[in-house]
């Protein structure tokens, strides 16, 4: 008897990381204004972190695979649509989906999901969630717009 039963839902998860610098700032701001409200993450020199990135897609297994994704298509997937665009550059300079953005742990999960959202889709399976860690401490969770 197979393992896999009909309507059985299963998360998988790829862990990725990349390095990125960006600013906090409002460019309306002053620079003591920005200081007050993003503190030192309003550096004009800019500060960077050391991303460590969670995507969890969830769908019902293959059963002729077991996989509810191929990993290697998720990888392939997050390495063509977030870290050639992230990897070791300015977010607020360098990256499309963050043009215009502030460029927050918060807002960069959110691009971050609606860059990966429709192409995880057209393989079958459902995005889940994007988890992304910036510090040791912080990290953000997002959903999507349920």
């Amino acid at each position: 008897m197979p393992l896999i039963k009909l309507g059985t839902m299963v998360y998988i998860t790829r862990k990725e990381h990349f390095n990125s610098a960006h600013r906090l700032f409002r460019p309306e701001y002053s620079d003591e204004e920005n200081l007050r409200v993003f503190g030192k993450c309003s550096n004009p020199l800019w500060h960077g972190h050391n991303y460590i990135l969670h995507v969890t897609v969830k769908g019902e297994p293959n059963p002729a695979t077991g996989f509810v994704m191929d990993l290697k298509t998720l990888s392939n997937l997050i390495q063509e649509k977030v870290l050639e665009k992230l990897d070791h550059k300015n977010i607020n300079l360098e990256v499309d989906f963050m043009k215009g953005e502030l460029a927050s742990t918060e807002n960069l999960a959110i691009g971050i999901w609606e860059e990966l959202e429709p192409l995880v889709r057209l393989h079958g399976v459902l995005l889940h969630a994007i988890r992304l860690q910036e510090t040791e401490n912080n990290i953000v969770e997002y959903f999507g717009n349920k």
